[in-house]
């Protein structure tokens, strides 16, 4: 028995480090990553603007349906393996730049993805810039130090890649 309450002594200790370290680390962050591929701008602004086709080519995505527009802009809800997330595409200039918002605030963290497409004598650099921030203190530590701001961005470009044949270095800008 005395070791039972060890455990749960060392698990409660250990939790409230994490929210203490939390505590600490700021509420929003900002994450770039960026890959060239040699796909034109309009071939990657079409597939990025495809979303009810991204749960063929990326994993973890179960489906995609759009949803009726929020403010007058166009909305949609991805559902994958973590829940259902919507979505608003605040901005949208073909083929060279697209913002998404997640339009959820009972979700623990939110933001922006800001895709921005630049030819290059490869072919084009997708760059998606993360704007976001994580509410509770215990997940912004685990957001910073466990899973870190840029993982589902690298996947993102990876998936991409991966759909379009392509092998891509990820790079991390800030």
């Amino acid at each position: 028995m005395k070791w039972l309450w060890i455990v749960l002594g060392t698990l409660v200790l250990l939790v409230a480090l994490l929210w203490i370290v939390g505590s600490f680390l700021p509420r929003e962050h900002r994450a770039t990553c960026r890959a060239d591929f040699r796909a034109s701008v309009e071939t990657l602004f079409a597939l990025l603007s495809d979303v009810e086709a991204h749960a063929a080519w990326r994993p973890g995505v179960k489906a995609v349906r759009r949803v009726e527009p929020v403010n007058g802009k166009p909305s949609f809800v991805e559902e994958s393996s973590q829940g259902s997330v919507r979505y608003v595409v605040e901005l949208d200039e073909p083929p060279r730049k697209r913002v998404l918002r997640i339009a959820d605030d009972s979700l623990p963290y939110g933001g922006t993805w800001t895709f921005t497409l630049t030819p290059s004598t490869f072919g084009t650099t997708l760059a998606i810039t993360e704007d976001g921030f994580v509410k509770p203190a215990l997940f912004r530590t685990l957001a910073r130090f466990v899973c870190g701001y840029h993982a589902t961005m690298e996947g993102y470009l990876s998936s991409v890649a991966a759909k379009l044949g392509e092998t891509v270095t990820v790079e991390r800008i800030e």
